[in-house]
């Protein structure tokens, strides 16, 4: 495994699919398995209650149970919960949740009720550091319209606040601008469709989702982009590029549904209930997904 006893952030960890059943109720028996199957197949830990996840249409129970059970199934230490909320009063209290349950670290988007400024950002992460817990920033700039910019990022490492950042905005760039103004700030892929590139660039680890699908092909090709060994990473990477890169969320969670059916692992329906893709965009999905799930198969991943 490459994530380390004091950074358990480090290395390939699964922003995880949760099992429903048909009735939308958390299916926890499945999720611990689910888990598990992951580690089992090389992934370094999980990240329960991630920001594409369900996290915020769950209840207060079925969240905290949600990360217990990830806890209960692989140990505490390689599990990361999201601990977003719009407040970061609420966002603390879910930072304790995960260290009374026994996790190894946080990941904390900033405030995006609405568009935060510099000193709203820096409140925020302070709050939740307050927790005790080491925390790993998101920053989806996409997504939450607050850009958590390299500067932004050393200024709130500086002050203690961060160990590391989650990042996806896309511009493998800001890796070396990061590096440059914080070198000691953890750097996690968090696009899948940049992993190669930010890999290369020294990213410490891979916060990711289609392992929730081919976790073996996931971890060969993170742990070779990381070593340098792009005679292995390349031709795996031009493999599962035309997956990676189906990057909305409708587009992500058909992909992962997809492909999850196709493995035998599909976990129930998705709640909410999403807007289904054109009959030709799930066709394109499918078929893409087949033909990396059939080259992954063929190379016993």
């Amino acid at each position: 495994m490459t994530h380390a006893p004091n950074r358990p952030w480090r290395g390939v960890l699964v922003a995880t699919a949760l099992p429903l059943r048909e009735d939308l109720s958390v299916d926890h028996d499945r999720y611990a398995e689910h888990c598990a199957w992951l580690v089992a197949n090389g992934c370094d830990g999980v990240v329960p209650n991630g920001s594409l996840g369900e996290y915020q249409v769950l209840s207060p129970d079925e969240r905290a149970r949600v990360v217990e059970t990830a806890v209960a199934a692989i140990g505490g230490e390689r599990v990361m919960p999201g601990v977003a909320a719009y407040g970061s009063a609420e966002a603390r209290r879910w930072a304790e949740q995960a260290g009374a349950a026994g996790c190894g670290s946080v990941m904390l988007l900033p405030p995006n009720a609405y568009r935060a400024d510099e000193h709203s950002v820096l409140a925020h992460y302070a709050e939740v550091a307050r927790a005790g817990l080491p925390v790993v920033a998101y920053n989806n700039p996409i997504d939450t319209k607050v850009d958590l910019v390299p500067e932004l990022l050393a200024r709130l490492h500086g002050e203690g606040h961060i160990h590391g950042v989650k990042e996806f905005s896309g511009d493998v760039r800001r890796a070396y601008r990061i590096a440059e103004l914080a070198p000691e700030l953890d750097l996690l892929a968090g696009a899948d469709d940049v992993l190669l590139e930010l890999a290369v660039a020294g990213a410490k680890g891979w916060v990711a989702g289609y392992p929730n699908a081919l976790p073996r092909a996931s971890v060969e090709l993170y742990r070779a982009a990381a070593a340098g060994d792009l005679g292995t990473a390349l031709p795996l990477y031009r493999q599962l590029h035309p997956l990676l890169r189906w990057d909305s969320k409708v587009e992500f969670v058909q992909v992962i549904k997809l492909s999850m059916d196709v493995v035998g692992r599909y976990g129930g329906p998705v709640r909410p209930p999403r807007v289904p893709l054109a009959p030709e965009q799930e066709a394109a999905v499918r078929a893409a997904t087949e033909k990396a799930v059939a080259a992954g198969l063929a190379q016993g991943v």
